[in-house]
């Protein structure tokens, strides 16, 4: 079985997009095509970062607060 190449940055963003356009149409499955229809925004995101290859959401930065 041969190596599968890493993804790119690039490409990440395309799978990670796609999944999305798919949650929008109303399309996307959670599991096979047999699987039920995602709802809610929260899993169709954690599907998008499974198939492309992504660990972690990136956390919001906070600021902060200076001491006095």
């Amino acid at each position: 079985m041969p190596k599968l190449k890493p993804r790119t940055k690039k490409g990440k963003r395309a799978a990670v997009k796609g999944v999305m356009h798919e949650f929008k149409e109303g399309t996307l499955h959670s599991g096979s095509r047999m699987g039920p229809i995602v709802m809610e925004p929260d899993q169709a995101v954690a599907i998008a970062m499974h198939e492309a290859g992504i660990r972690q959401r990136p956390k919001k930065r906070t600021r902060k607060k200076a001491r006095t």
